[in-house]
């Protein structure tokens, strides 16, 4: 586990993972962006619809402003390995033809299609159960450390799933996903561990996304048995 990780450290530099970096990110803040316009307008429409539209625009600024607040601390992982997805190809096949070329070599490009699909699965049910859970989360604010937990233990399973697929996309038929992933449980789960807690640290999740993707390839490649 930690091999990987060192080793998807290492190559953040490769031109590769700084372009994927810069188009994710930049799609990634422009979503969130496009999100909070549309939530200040909305709200502005509201304010007015309940007749209060006096000082309406600063009082929607200000609630448009918490609310992408929470939705960022809340939706960031879901919308980043959403988007993430569409570029995850060009990630695994840096690291595979750096590390790993008899894999490189056998790889199925995954095609653009099935990269939306996977990651539109991965998006929906990282919103759907942290929204499910979001309750939680509030009420275990108390506890100092509930929330983390919660996050952790719940975006590990999410996440464990999520990065095994961006790779086996290039590798596994899709009619043996079933018995892949029970193959592969283990070392999934660990990925899964590692990658949820880069996404709690400021400024380290940022690069959590292509750290995880990188590190799913390390890990399901680099003959790291699920034992280990």
């Amino acid at each position: 586990m930690f091999r990987a990780l060192f080793l998807s450290i290492g190559q953040l530099g490769d031109r590769v993972f700084l372009k994927v970096l810069a188009k994710s990110l930049a799609l990634t803040i422009l979503l969130f962006l496009v999100a909070g316009v549309g939530v200040y307008w909305l709200l502005i429409w509201l304010f007015d619809w309940f007749g209060w539209s006096e000082n309406g625009g600063l009082a929607a600024a200000a609630s448009a402003v918490i609310i992408a607040g929470l939705s960022f601390w809340l939706l960031f992982r879901a919308v980043a390995m959403g988007v993430i997805s569409l570029f995850t190809d060009e990630i695994v096949d840096a690291v595979e033809r750096k590390h790993y070329p008899d894999k490189a070599e056998v790889a199925q490009a995954a095609g653009y299609a099935d990269q939306v699909r996977v990651g539109l699965a991965s998006a929906g049910r990282a919103i759907g159960w942290n929204l499910l859970a979001a309750p939680l989360y509030i009420v275990l604010l108390v506890t100092g450390v509930g929330t983390i937990a919660l996050f952790l233990a719940l975006n590990t399973l999410l996440l464990a799933r999520d990065l095994g697929e961006l790779v086996a996309i290039r590798h596994v038929p899709r009619d043996q996903w079933r018995d892949w992933r029970r193959e592969t449980r283990g070392r999934r789960m660990q990925i899964g561990l590692v990658a949820a807690g880069l996404f709690v640290i400021p400024v380290v999740n940022l690069l959590a996304p292509i750290l995880s993707a990188a590190m799913a390839a390390h890990m399901l490649h680099g003959g790291v048995k699920d034992d280990a």
